[in-house]
């Protein structure tokens, strides 16, 4: 969450993406109950747009018995894979890996847990083309069989999504080093270079729903579909965090 999230911050400059309201909650809330309830027991958060700022609300939001390191990106300009890498000393694999601004069921995360396979990259895929909101704007991924074989926005031939949500092996981190060349690299650039030699898997998500939150429309995508599912109903009333937790750092 290192990033400034300019595409939904508009001309606000007091605007911090992951405090963003979403169905009365703040935006990363979701993400943080999510692992809390699969037994996540240390969350390992990379900031660096108003670094303080956002890991004072953070230490806010994360409930009792549950860990969480703020890692530093000073290069927080740069693409996301510099984010993960600036996690390598911090983290052991294999390891999940989420994005701060996507809402998900979270099935995914059951399903991930369960399935992945710890000396590759598994990568939670979606193969319902046709319910994507934004699909220009969407990382796409070509698979055979259950092996991703290709990956980015421009792919001419695809048929599915990438979630935003993997289990990772150690071996992301070299992957990195090797796509950052010079000095940046996004972490489509590594999982690419993976998927070249073998190394990531796709895994279908199936029925189960996510969102990326990039900007206002997607925001109110998201937050038209989550009052139609179950899980989502009276979020406000059966969260860890209330708004009273946020709204003094967040309008």
């Amino acid at each position: 969450m290192a990033g400034a999230g300019s595409r939904l911050r508009g001309s606000d400059p007091s605007f911090l993406k992951p405090l963003v309201s979403v169905l009365g909650r703040p935006l990363i809330s979701y993400t943080i109950d999510a692992l809390v309830r699969i037994g996540v027991e240390k969350i390992n958060a990379v900031v660096g747009f108003e670094s303080e700022r956002l890991s004072a609300a953070l230490e806010r939001l994360i409930p009792p018995g549950t860990g969480l390191r703020l890692i530093e990106n000073h290069n927080w300009r740069k693409q996301n894979g510099i984010s993960v890498l600036a996690s390598a000393p911090y983290v052991t694999a294999p390891f999940l890996l989420t994005m701060s601004d996507h809402v998900f069921d979270k099935s995914i995360i059951d399903l991930l847990v369960r399935e992945a396979e710890p000396s590759q990259l598994t990568l939670a895929i979606d193969k319902k083309l046709s319910s994507i909101f934004d699909l220009d704007d969407a990382m796409k991924i070509q698979t055979r069989g259950d092996r991703v074989i290709a990956v980015g926005k421009d792919l001419p031939s695809y048929d599915a999504i990438d979630t935003g949500l993997f289990v990772c092996s150690a071996d992301i981190f070299s992957y990195l080093e090797r796509a950052k060349q010079i000095d940046d690299c996004s972490l489509a650039d590594g999982v690419r270079l993976m998927a070249g030699e073998d190394k990531v898997r796709g895994l279908d998500i199936g029925e189960a729903w996510w969102q990326d939150v990039d900007t206002p429309e997607m925001r109110l995508r998201a937050e038209e579909q989550m009052q139609t599912l179950s899980q989502f109903k009276n979020v406000t009333s059966a969260s860890t965090v209330s708004k009273g937790d946020f709204r003094g750092d967040q309008n």
